[in-house]
């Protein structure tokens, strides 16, 4: 019960009471009767007025408790006339005010940072109090490759995503660069902020792709080019030398001539083939910029896979084709046959004896993929794939992917090499 209902009930009570009392003079002294009945009279009139002065500054609390309660904090008290009330209602607007400001304020900052998390070309991952996904902002999306529809409300761990799985294991404050299939390097930051009170968590994604591939480009390149430059130059003088000694074999007993020009055959051959080598690494910071023009794909990989007939033949490999009719793109035909020609040598050269190659194509997405049947790629040499320089091959070099990755980054195609169920898929994306 309000304070001013029960002023305005105990008014009412003790005037019921004088009046009862009242009641018992009329017939004893009717004079003290009209004296009390006017008393009463005069005191229910000051009642009256003391419980509207009393009333009006209830009513104006009982309002600014409404506007609070409300979060209503444009709303402020007028002024009752009443020292001791106006001073408090003075402070009470002045809270006011100071929370609309801090509100405001609040407001602008938090739609500030929810645009500068969507912005952000970082990709943000925020969880709530219960570990669960909350928000993904459209670069992280983009970069986890998973609408955010289908991944809001989820554990990390439960994502169907290669780097977030990699994410889940991420340690808070311990910065953490993930290689994936070794084209995508991203650096991921796991830290915490507080919210209401209680700690929530936040993962940070910084694609370091491009600028990895320039840094690693520039050391090789300035490798090549010193090893080149002294190998040439030393294999040149080195066989000039070899072919003037062939010369003086006839200086030599018979039996010593065949002897001794097989041992210099070997040595010249031998550079040649080191020149041959420097020559290969050499073709790698040598691409050419491409000469785009309208370029057929389909016919191109089927000329590329009738050139590699051969060796698919010497392992009973089975050729599976689910292409266009006819799949157009604006690009380098050379380049994308050295291309063709180094993934399906790969794919030959992985697949099982009697395995399948299988090629697909789709125009309305702009994807080729490659397949082959095989052991697949480990987790350690997926990590490395596209590196300078490695190989699974005994007397592999790298120079193919490596090759293949200029040329694609040249283009500005996505590309991605990894396990896909039984298969192992090499995918261009246009």
């Amino acid at each position: 019960m309000k304070l001013k209902t029960k002023v305005l009930l105990l008014a009412i009570a003790i005037h019921a009471i004088f009046i009862y009392i009242l009641s018992g003079l009329y017939a004893v002294n009717r004079n003290a009767f009209l004296i009390g009945e006017a008393s009463i009279f005069i005191s229910l009139i000051l009642s009256y007025l003391l419980y509207r002065s009393i009333s009006r500054p209830f009513d104006t609390i009982s309002s600014g408790i409404a506007s609070l309660k409300d979060k209503d904090f444009s709303a402020k008290l007028n002024n009752t006339g009443h020292p001791e009330m106006d001073e408090l209602i003075y402070v009470y607007n002045l809270m006011i005010e100071q929370l609309r400001n801090e509100r405001l304020l609040q407001v602008e900052k938090s739609s500030f940072l929810e645009k500068l998390i969507e912005a952000s070309p970082s990709g943000i991952i925020i969880f709530g109090f219960d570990g669960l996904i909350a928000s993904v902002n459209p670069a992280a999306e983009e970069i986890i490759g998973i609408q955010r529809n289908s991944i809001l409300g989820k554990p990390l761990n439960q994502i169907s995503s290669r780097l977030s799985a990699a994410l889940s294991l991420l340690e808070t404050n311990t910065p953490k660069v993930i290689n994936l299939d070794g084209i995508k390097s991203y650096k991921c930051h796991k830290a915490t902020f507080t919210d209401r009170g209680y700690t929530r968590t936040f993962i940070t994604i910084e694609e370091l792709t491009a600028e990895i591939y320039t840094r690693e480009k520039n050391a090789y390149e300035k490798v090549i080019k010193m090893m080149s430059h002294e190998v040439n130059n030393s294999i040149g003088a080195i066989n000039s030398l070899l072919n003037s000694c062939l010369n003086y074999k006839h200086q030599l007993n018979d039996e010593d001539q065949e002897d001794y020009a097989t041992a210099l055959d070997i040595s010249i051959n031998r550079n040649k083939g080191l020149s041959d080598l420097m020559s290969n690494f050499a073709r790698v910071i040598r691409v050419p910029e491409p000469t785009r023009h309208q370029v057929e794909l389909v016919s191109l990989l089927r000329s590329v896979a009738l050139l590699m007939e051969p060796e698919a033949r010497k392992k009973e490999v089975s050729w599976q084709w689910e292409t266009d009719a006819s799949f157009e793109t604006f690009a380098d035909d050379q380049q994308l046959e050295q291309v063709f020609i180094n993934i399906l040598k790969n794919a030959i050269e992985a697949v099982n004896s009697s395995g399948t190659i299988r090629i697909q194509t789709s125009s309305s997405a702009k994807t080729i993929s490659i397949s082959n049947t095989g052991p697949g790629i480990s987790n350690e040499v997926s990590q490395q794939l596209f590196s300078p320089f490695f190989s699974t091959k005994k007397n592999g070099q790298g120079i193919g992917l490596m090759l293949t990755r200029e040329i694609l980054y040249n283009h500005n195609f996505k590309f991605s090499l990894q396990n896909s169920d039984e298969w192992t898929e090499f995918k261009m994306t246009l």
